[in-house]
């Protein structure tokens, strides 16, 4: 069979060829027809305003499926992972073109990267091309004439996580209540959907503070959640999440990302994280009805719900003051970050033995 001639996609001013354009990259649904290469291409290119708002000058890790969404499929999170269908880029690929600009990152390891750093609408297009459908920005932006930007983030993320036994309608339940939360502490919340069961709240805050202040307002804010909702957990260990809202705080990590406005999600019939109004948001029967098919008509026919996001940047300090307030001390690091000041042991509770343990939380040899 003759292969398919690559097509080319018209993205703010340039033309982006993209190769194997009719390769197919989400199947057929009952409520969705297939979706192509050269459809993501397309549905990238469509959705510049929201898309660039959050990419724009943001260190950006890109979530590939070079061959495509099937059930079964697996995203490689680890060197564990080996053989696995799709994969994290946080690297330039190989064959960028000259437009596209990148920016030296450093990871909790101490290693140091040249990462994707979006100005245009052509890179995203671009990545498209290389098979990615998703990306994860940095919660920092790119300052020439700062030191020190790379280590002040400008947002908080509230990731809503629902756990077994609970769903998406309970995610925007306890959504609700953090809305109200936020408009007690004079803050502004911009909500959209993660694009499977989750819902994902933004708080620009003024670049002043450092990742590990922003970590302890997202488990200040968690922990006065749990006061209000008992449907609401901070408990890192799965074990001890119960059938409850799981407020992801250690997504504030550095190098901790979370799918942006308007990626799509490796999941049938193409779901778009999508940003929403609350009002819409309390509306929604099932986030997968927000997708590559939806969703362009909706920005382009209503505007994008956050396009007044970057209006204010907000004080970080009453969410230290419920930090400083709560109970409970430091809690538990991603397993890949090193060992941290008053961090708690990083053993499952069921099966920590209290004798290898110091009051530190490092582990004693006997």
């Amino acid at each position: 069979m003759a292969k398919t001639a690559a097509a080319e996609v018209e993205a703010g001013g340039r033309s982006v060829r993209v190769s194997s354009p009719d390769r197919v990259i989400y199947e057929a649904t009952e409520d969705t027809p297939e979706v192509t290469k050269l459809g993501v291409a397309r549905y990238v290119a469509s959705v510049e305003d929201g898309l660039m708002r959050a990419l724009r000058d943001r260190p950006t890790a890109l979530e590939r499926w070079t061959s495509g969404v099937r059930p079964g499929m697996r995203l490689a999170t680890g060197p564990q992972d080996r053989g696995a269908d799709a994969f994290y880029q946080k690297r330039v690929p190989k064959g960028a073109p000259d437009y596209l600009e990148s920016v030296e990152v450093t990871f909790p390891s101490g290693r140091t990267a040249e990462e994707i750093c979006p100005t245009e609408i052509a890179v995203p297009v671009w990545c498209a091309h290389m098979g990615t459908i998703t990306f994860h920005p940095w919660p920092v932006r790119r300052d020439p004439a700062s030191d020190s930007w790379q280590d002040r983030p400008d947002e908080l993320r509230i990731d809503l996580d629902p756990q077994p036994g609970t769903d998406f309608r309970d995610a925007v339940r306890v959504a609700g209540v953090a809305r109200e939360l936020l408009e007690e502490l004079g803050m502004r919340g911009y909500v959209k959907t993660s694009g499977n069961r989750g819902v994902h709240i933004y708080v620009r805050i003024a670049p002043r503070w450092e990742f590990l202040d922003v970590r302890h307002a997202a488990i200040g804010f968690g922990r006065e959640l749990e006061k209000r909702d008992g449907g609401v957990t901070t408990a890192w260990w799965k074990e001890q999440r119960g059938e409850r809202v799981f407020v992801d705080f250690n997504q504030n990590c550095r190098d901790r990302t979370i799918a942006s406005a308007y990626s799509l999600r490796p999941l049938p019939g193409a779901p778009v994280s999508t940003p929403l109004s609350w009002e819409e948001l309390a509306e929604v029967r099932h986030p997968r009805e927000l997708n590559l098919f939806t969703v362009p008509e909706r920005l382009a026919s209503q505007g994008d719900a956050w396009a007044s996001i970057d209006e204010v940047h907000h004080d970080l300090t009453p969410l230290l003051e419920l930090w400083e307030a709560s109970e409970g001390g430091e809690m538990p690091f991603p397993p890949d970050y090193p060992k941290m000041p008053g961090e708690p042991p990083r053993v499952q509770p069921s099966k920590k033995v209290a004798a290898h343990w110091d009051a530190d939380g490092n582990r004693v040899e006997g």
